[in-house]
């Protein structure tokens, strides 16, 4: 992402008109009283993040990026890693308890995050930096004891229980709710005080699942400090046809390419529906209002050309991955759509192979003369018979490593390989099979 500091416009706009328009605010706890905060100058702010597993995924995008675009009109974010409430796990959203992690676990856990953030947040500008925070720094160093005297002590269990997180889980008679996650509301509630006492930290925000908790801070930061401080939540996002957003068929979408693939990140966001398309371009990219307008412009005129699809992924891969890795991920997505193969790396056609039916072949097939290509359309799978792909090959809907093939005399020899080891054929538009040698 470009750190470059924001112009003068810029900076004059209001962070809460910005996401209005852009759709990212569920509830505020105080409307005009932010508002108001807000015009008065810089805010210290924060989102919290529980380590759970050694990298984010998208469903961490949508706060993590609020707090840059906070970042951006120069106010203070503060990145919380849950290095204390990690270890006991949120009980909202969740139908059943977290699995309790090692203190090993959670800092290795924080470390990779780290860097993963240094893509989000600008931690090395002079005027308004980002820090990253871990709540076992103070959390830690206090006795149970002290906590139930100084935290407590200010919370009613009757109001504990009427939260919408803890009341949905004790409702659940095979489940129930433990009282270590019980507790979880006053940890997250202590973060928000000691954030406010130390950091002159006077906003949180979160996912609209949160809504409990930041309230549960609110009240504790105001009975210790007599301190006014605001919540604000995000929407929790989900795709128009009700699923769960951040869901591929190999499960959640990394930000580790080691976890999910830069070309498998690109394509999560290349397979958008069309009904959520300009949506998440509010959401998870920094394009202005005017290339978003543009964009909803092309993708109502033409749907088809996927223009609006192509700025998301290539927006959100850059954020995430930088542009020398999107590039090859761009480059890998227009093979499957008859993209010439010259040039490419092998890593990058690597990336495809597993996104098409894959058939093994015996390499000394390929020695001498070859194989015959209308045997390999049949081993393939792509035509039912000999005569069927004589037929396709002379209808010219048949490509060898997407260069089309008009003879169906063609032979195909191990000089044909891409790397030594690979063939793409394709028939139509869209169907594909790579033979593997071996």
């Amino acid at each position: 992402m470009d750190f470059a500091p924001p112009s003068a416009k810029l900076r004059r706009m209001n962070i809460l008109e910005e996401l209005q328009w852009r759709g990212l605010i569920a509830d505020n706890t105080d409307p005009e009283g932010l508002a108001r905060r807000i015009l008065a100058g810089p805010v210290t702010l924060y989102c919290g993040f529980d380590p759970t597993a050694d990298s984010l995924h998208v469903g961490n995008l949508v706060p993590l990026l609020a707090l840059r675009r906070f970042q951006l009109l120069g106010h203070h974010p503060l990145a919380l890693a849950g290095g204390a409430t990690g270890s006991i796990g949120d009980p909202s959203g969740r139908t059943q308890e977290r699995q309790l992690l090692t203190p090993e676990v959670l800092a290795h856990n924080i470390s990779r995050v780290k860097e993963q953030l240094k893509r989000l947040l600008d931690f090395d500008c002079a005027s308004n930096p980002a820090r990253l925070l871990d709540n076992a720094t103070w959390t830690a160093p206090v006795s149970y004891l002290d906590f139930l005297r100084d935290v407590g002590k200010h919370f009613s269990v009757n109001q504990m229980v009427a939260k919408e997180s803890v009341r949905a889980r004790m409702e659940d008679r095979e489940t129930g709710l433990s009282y270590t996650e019980f507790s979880y509301m006053l940890l997250q509630a202590f973060d928000f005080y000691v954030l406010c006492r130390d950091f002159n930290c006077e906003l949180q925000i979160g996912g609209s699942d949160q809504w409990g908790n930041i309230t549960a801070g609110i009240d504790l930061t105001r009975k210790k400090l007599g301190r006014t401080v605001f919540g604000l939540t995000l929407p929790l996002i989900t795709n128009a046809d009700g699923t769960k957003f951040g869901k591929s068929l190999g499960g959640a979408v990394y930000l580790d390419p080691a976890k999910t693939s830069v070309y498998r990140f690109y394509q999560f966001w290349i397979r958008t529906d069309d009904r959520d398309v300009i949506r998440y371009l509010k959401y998870f990219t920094f394009l202005s209002r005017e290339q978003i307008a543009e964009l909803e412009a092309q993708h109502t005129a033409n749907p088809g050309a996927r223009v609006a699809h192509k700025a998301l992924a290539r927006a959100t891969t850059e954020l995430i991955h930088g542009p020398s890795a999107t590039a090859e991920a761009m480059r890998a997505s227009e093979i499957l759509f008859g993209g010439d193969l010259a040039g490419v790396t092998e890593a990058t056609f690597s990336e495809i192979v597993g996104e098409v039916p894959t058939r093994d072949l015996e390499k000394a097939q390929l020695d001498g003369a070859g194989r015959p290509l209308v045997e390999l359309l049949v081993h393939s799978g792509l035509s039912a018979s000999k005569g069927q792909a004589r037929k396709d090959i002379e209808g010219g809907g048949v490509y060898l490593n997407n260069v089309r093939e008009t003879s169906f005399q063609r032979a195909v020899t191990a000089g044909d390989l891409l790397f030594g080891k690979h063939l793409l054929l394709r028939k139509g538009k869209r169907n594909y099979v790579v033979l593997t040698a071996k």
